[in-house]
Formats: C-alpha cells, sequence, structure tokens
C-alpha cells in the first residue's frame, strides 16, 4: 500500500484525465508496407472505412480511406499536442500551413478561435513495415485565451531533452520532457517553450508532460510539484512499475500525490509511463465533438461560425493530403517560415 498513490484506473483506447487535460490516445498500429499511394498494401475490405477504428491485422484506418489517419476536421477553444514516436504524421491546416514530422517529435497547436486541419500516416516504405506510434493529448484553454488565433510550433526531437539516470544499480532510466522543467541528477530539462496562449505558458499552471522509460528493476524518483494544487497521473501503458510501493500493473493510471517525491521501480518487464502534471483550469467544460467551449451557448455559436465561416476554409485540393514521398521532416507556417530539424529557420519571400 502507499500514502502517495490517490485512485487507479484502467486504461482504455481513450485515457481518463483530470482538468486542464481533456483526453489523451496512444495509438500504435503495425502497418504494412506500402502501396506507392502511402496506404496499406493489401485490401481493405471488411474494414469500417470511414470509421475504422477496430485494430485488424495491428492496425486502423481511423477516418482514412487511401492514407490512414484523420482527414480535414475543426477544431475551436483548446489545444492538441501530439508526440510522435514511430513512423510519420502529416500536417496540413486551414491557414495554409503544413509539416511533415514523427520519430520523436511533438507538435502543439492552439486551435483557439478555429482551425481546420488533418492529420495523416503517410506510409512512405513500400518494402518493409511502417510502424505508427504517437500519443495525442487534448489540453483545455481557460475562457480568456479560447478565441486566440490559432497558433502551431513544432517541437523537434532534436531540441527535445533527454536524460538517462543511471541508479545506484546501474540500471537505467530515460526521461523525456515535453512541457515544464525538469530537475535530476543535478541537472535542469527546460523543453522548447509551448504556444503563447497555451496553460502551459503560465507558469503558475506547473504543466508537466514526461515520458519515461525504466530498465526491469530499475529506480527512479520523481520531484514533487511546483504547485501544491497540481494534479498528477501516471499511465503505466506497457510493463508495470512500483509506485512508491504499490503496484501499478500495464494499462493503469495512477493519481498520485503531488506534493511529495514519488520514488518508482520498474517491473522485471521494465515500465513505459507518461506522466501528465497541471493545475487545474476550475472552469465549466462544455464539449460538443471538436469544439470545447464554457457554455452550451458557445457551442452552437462554435458550431454556426464553422458553416459560416468553414474557419478559413480549406486551401488544399483534397482532405487527407499527404507531403510527397521523401522522409525529411519540416513544417511551413501560415507566415512563410520554414523550419527543418537541425536547420535555422527560414523566412520565405
Amino acid at each position: 500500500m502507499s500514502d502517495l498513490v490517490l485512485q487507479t484506473v484502467p486504461l482504455g483506447f481513450q485515457w481518463q484525465t483530470a482538468d486542464p487535460f481533456l483526453f489523451c490516445v496512444h495509438h500504435l498500429d503495425h502497418y504494412p508496407a506500402g502501396n506507392g499511394q502511402f496506404g496499406p498494401q493489401g485490401s481493405l475490405a471488411g474494414r469500417s472505412i470511414g470509421n475504422d477504428f477496430e485494430p485488424r491485422d495491428g492496425w486502423r484506418m481511423y477516418h482514412g480511406s487511401t492514407v490512414p489517419g484523420f482527414p480535414e476536421h475543426p477544431h475551436r477553444g483548446f489545444e492538441t499536442i501530439t508526440f510522435a514516436r514511430q513512423g510519420f504524421i502529416d500536417h496540413s491546416d486551414s491557414l495554409g500551413a503544413a509539416a511533415r514530422f514523427g520519430r520523436g517529435d511533438v507538435q502543439w497547436m492552439t486551435a483557439g478561435s478555429g482551425v481546420v486541419h488533418s492529420e495523416m500516416f503517410p506510409l512512405l516504405d513500400e518494402q518493409g513495415p511502417n510502424t505508427v506510434e504517437l500519443f495525442q493529448i487534448w489540453m483545455n484553454l481557460p475562457a480568456s485565451d479560447k478565441m486566440v488565433p490559432p497558433y502551431f510550433t513544432m517541437l523537434w526531437s532534436e531540441q527535445i531533452p533527454r536524460h538517462t539516470h543511471v541508479d545506484a544499480d546501474g540500471r537505467e532510466s530515460v526521461v523525456t520532457v515535453i512541457a515544464g522543467e525538469f530537475h535530476i541528477d543535478g541537472a535542469t530539462l527546460t523543453p522548447p517553450a509551448p504556444p503563447p496562449a497555451s496553460w502551459a505558458s503560465r507558469a503558475e499552471a506547473d504543466v508537466s508532460i514526461l515520458h519515461l522509460v525504466l530498465q526491469p528493476g530499475a529506480a527512479l524518483a520523481l520531484p514533487a510539484a511546483v504547485n501544491p494544487d497540481a494534479v498528477r497521473v501516471l499511465y503505466v501503458f506497457e510493463g508495470s512499475a512500483g509506485v512508491d510501493g504499490a503496484e501499478v500493473g500495464t494499462s493503469t493510471g495512477a493519481v498520485v500525490d503531488p506534493t511529495a517525491a514519488l520514488p518508482l521501480v520498474a517491473g522485471p518487464d521494465g515500465a513505459e509511463i507518461l506522466m501528465m502534471q497541471a493545475r487545474p483550469i476550475g472552469e465549466p467544460v462544455a464539449q460538443y465533438g471538436p469544439f470545447v467551449m464554457n457554455t452550451e451557448a458557445e457551442i452552437q455559436q462554435a458550431f454556426s461560425d464553422y458553416r459560416r465561416t468553414g474557419f478559413g476554409g480549406w486551401p488544399w485540393p483534397n482532405p487527407d493530403p499527404v507531403h510527397g514521398p521523401g522522409s525529411a521532416r519540416f513544417a511551413r507556417h501560415a507566415d512563410g517560415r520554414e523550419e527543418h530539424p537541425g536547420v535555422s529557420v527560414t523566412a520565405q519571400g
């Protein structure tokens, strides 16, 4: 038993989260070789094309019909944080921005007043498998920021801090810091800044998102949260872990006391954990599909605005754009700025 583990919950497809997080989904799809049109080789017969969420043969098409993924769809009033661990994601949006990212990159998008985007998973390798793994996290915006202009930023893998901690027995734990400063072994790990209107941009919100990989039997202690009002949840999605002495098995979320340092010990198969922490916004939440506001009237207004304006329209020739056969990662912003990992940002005329 533990005084620091307050509650445990089983993980389903859509993980339960605490304010300000709206939900988290861990997508892991073992796609086969590509067919030359960025979709999977083989027949799609028997799948519910357009709404394929059953992992037949270890993978899903989601809302895609040719390429797996999520064709154009609108958002308002919150943020999406997409941590891509394997494979590639092609982003396109109603502002004309585009990106290809993956292999450790994070895209952080503030939908704000409204944006339409697509997230497609192009299967670039025509000879071998195309595994795609990502976490998508929805995080709310406070009422004061729900109608800010849309914005996205890239946290390239090369910029995201990672640290390998070695315990007294020589076992290793790797900590990846997506949001929030993290102090370990005398070092301060600081990730790139989130979008300016994000709840995570407020120091007092104490937003922290960590990915932890522990070798079998490895010990690691997480420092206490800075803000004692923060809510901290550990999602053990692979292996198992002792959390302050309490056994937390695979596919389990554990709500823990954020005010004390938290000792972790990986089980015999090791452990992979996603930690999400923040001070709650503490405002009413009205959600309908892709819109998250504070009142039902604001939800109705979002639908009305989308029908009237299309949140800027869709400048792409099809609802599921893919950005070519190359594996180079990039981002092209609406203002013409271009980014390539390891290369300075360039302005386009």
